[in-house]
């Protein structure tokens, strides 16, 4: 009876323990980070127009730092919206080692996210299809997780990306494409009807986010794909590092390189541009066809 009693007592204050982490980490978003992280996160939900009245969201758990608090803010909404939304927290394993999906369930259980865990075979799959296995891989999964909503009764998902994969992309496709283009706050999807793809977090810097982690001791997957490092495709990772270096060398002689790349996505002065596209892949229109 007395060890019964005393196990009971160890339980109870584990759990109690745990629920003020949770609190703690929740309480850090609108807290300590308000300015650098909840601001900029209702400021994009709210310019936008990403949540409408009763959406139903999935928000998508990749196992990294940003989808992690995509759920942590997305949930601090809910609360607090005047619109009501409801939300649905979907993890996709497309292969983890046993080690990276016992670190994204250990996560689930600090932030008491109550997440649907789907299993897939993304990995094999496009390991044994050869060729580009990134670009194949980021194609299965986004269908992936846009079926999986659908069958949880959503009518959009919402994916982590961030202030700084917004200029990196832009820059990368200027630089490597020859194409001004970046990623939209949201989009609708061409292969699942009535189904639309929300971003978030779109104006939160990543190294908000990274301090955020680190001020709550939390730790995050990096990259968990087993397949990068035998493949041509680390070299796309390479580009994004060599464009991050970049932005940051440009930053040192003018701190506000970064915002002001940003800003320029919203303040395009067509008529001082010499050709475009109405869509992707579209015809190529030159300026002197009003010229």
């Amino acid at each position: 009876m007395y060890n019964c009693g005393r196990d009971f007592y160890y339980s109870v204050m584990k759990l109690a323990k745990a629920l003020e982490k949770y609190r703690e980490i929740q309480r850090s978003i609108i807290k300590k980070y308000r300015k650098q992280i909840w601001n900029n996160f209702v400021g994009s939900v709210r310019e936008y127009e990403l949540i409408n009245e009763n959406d139903r969201i999935a928000v998508c758990i990749s196992g990294g730092k940003d989808s992690a608090l995509l759920a942590c803010c997305m949930r601090e909404l809910q609360l607090y919206s005047k619109i009501p939304f409801t939300l649905e927290y979907l993890v996709m394993d497309p292969g983890y080692n046993a080690e990276n999906r016992r670190l994204i369930e250990k996560n689930l259980e600090i932030l008491q996210i109550d997440a649907k865990i789907v299993e897939s075979d993304i990995f094999d799959v496009t390991d044994k299809a050869g060729g580009a296995p990134c670009y194949l891989c980021a194609r299965m999964r986004r269908g992936f997780l846009y079926s999986s909503a659908q069958e949880l009764g959503c009518n959009k998902i919402a994916l982590g990306h961030h202030f700084n994969d917004v200029i990196e992309t832009l820059l990368m496709s200027m630089t490597y494409s020859s194409e001004i283009k970046t990623m939209l706050p949201k989009l609708h999807s061409t292969n699942f009807e009535g189904m639309e793809l929300i971003r978030p977090l779109y104006k939160v810097k990543e190294k908000d986010i990274i301090s955020w982690a680190e001020y709550n001791e939390l730790k995050f997957l990096q990259c968990a794909c087993k397949l990068t490092a035998k493949s041509a495709d680390i070299e796309l990772e390479s580009k994004r590092k060599e464009i991050k270096a970049l932005i940051a060398e440009i930053k040192k002689q003018n701190p506000q390189a970064d915002d002001n790349i940003f800003r320029s996505l919203h303040n395009v002065n067509a008529a001082a541009i010499p050709g475009w596209r109405d869509k992707d892949g579209g015809e190529i229109h030159l300026f002197t066809e009003n010229y």
